[in-house]
């Protein structure tokens, strides 16, 4: 008589064609270049394209694709209102340039957000699922991702199950991601990979094939909580491997890096990068964002030509 496994069925047979089919998926996908290659196309890049893309009308974009970000153990209702109010204010203050793309809180401010925003086409991003080490239970990961689109969230922010991916449980980490898309809907999903933690080039493709597949809209770089955040390294693999996605299937997968933007070259770094490797097509806010708020004034300082602390 044969063994049951902990599901109940009579043998092991589809665990082994479970874990076959994501082996399956990432080996459609080229190898990734070794550590050594990405560091060495990514210095080229800065070295040889970086200067020209240092322009007022490039710095006015990267503003327009920032998700201005508070994500703090100090946040209350009256900081996030107030936070808010500067980027309604920030529409009659400077009226020729465009607001930046989102706000993201966390999930329990989603509703301050969203009675307090009145300016438009500012999305309202939540981080979720967890956040940010996603160690939770998978029904509290979508139970606070209900919650923050019932509170107005128009965009989700999930972390991929790292320890998972890690341990080789490609199987759990994709059913996660596809189980909290489904709770989105047409929402944009974000999945954050928190490229620090997974080290290396093959890694990190592997992670952005895997969250792509589950049904992410963007894939993001870091939470901001780790160290290293975002390197240009992270964001060549992942941009790569957006492009081989889109050149296989049409559909076109947004790109967002986070944590550790702290300066305009570190940003056009990021705009050099998806110029370079995905095109023209992914100039916008809807395919390119920036997670950051230091980034904020930097910006708008240097397209007014004096400094600025708006925000």
């Amino acid at each position: 008589m044969s063994e049951k496994c902990n599901c109940g069925c009579d043998n092991h047979v589809h665990h082994a064609d479970e874990e076959s089919k994501y082996e399956f998926v990432i080996a459609e996908y080229s190898n990734a270049m070794s550590d050594e290659e990405v560091a060495a196309k990514v210095k080229s890049l800065i070295e040889e394209k970086v200067e020209a893309n240092n322009t007022i009308d490039v710095k006015k974009f990267l503003f327009n694709c920032i998700d201005l970000t508070t994500l703090k153990c100090t946040d209350s209702e009256e900081s996030v209102m107030s936070f808010v109010e500067k980027v309604n204010e920030f529409d009659d203050k400077y009226p020729d340039l465009k607001n930046v793309a989102a706000i993201c809180v966390y999930p329990n401010f989603a509703k301050i957000v969203n009675d307090t925003l009145q300016v438009e086409n500012v999305g309202i991003a939540c981080v979720s699922g967890g956040f940010p080490s996603s160690q939770t239970f998978q029904e509290i990961k979508v139970a606070e991702t209900a919650m923050a689109i019932h509170d107005g969230a128009t965009e989700i922010d999930i972390v991929l199950s790292v320890g998972k991916f890690l341990s080789g449980d490609y199987e759990g980490v994709c059913d996660e991601i596809q189980e909290l898309k489904s709770v989105c809907g047409d929402r944009h999903l974000k999945v954050i990979l928190e490229t620090g933690a997974l080290k290396s080039a093959e890694n990190i493709k592997k992670a952005s094939i895997l969250s792509i597949y589950s049904g992410a809209d963007f894939i993001k770089t870091s939470t901001g909580k780790e160290s290293p955040a975002a390197t240009p390294e992270a964001a060549y693999v992942m941009c790569q491997t957006i492009k081989e996605y889109y050149q296989k299937t049409g559909r076109k997968i947004g790109f967002k890096p986070a944590g550790g933007i702290n300066t305009i070259n570190d940003a056009l770094i990021y705009y050099t990068i998806v110029k370079e490797l995905l095109g023209e097509e992914w100039l916008t806010n809807e395919l390119f964002r920036l997670g950051t708020s230091r980034l904020a004034n930097l910006c708008l300082s240097e397209i007014v030509g004096e400094d600025v602390k708006f925000f």
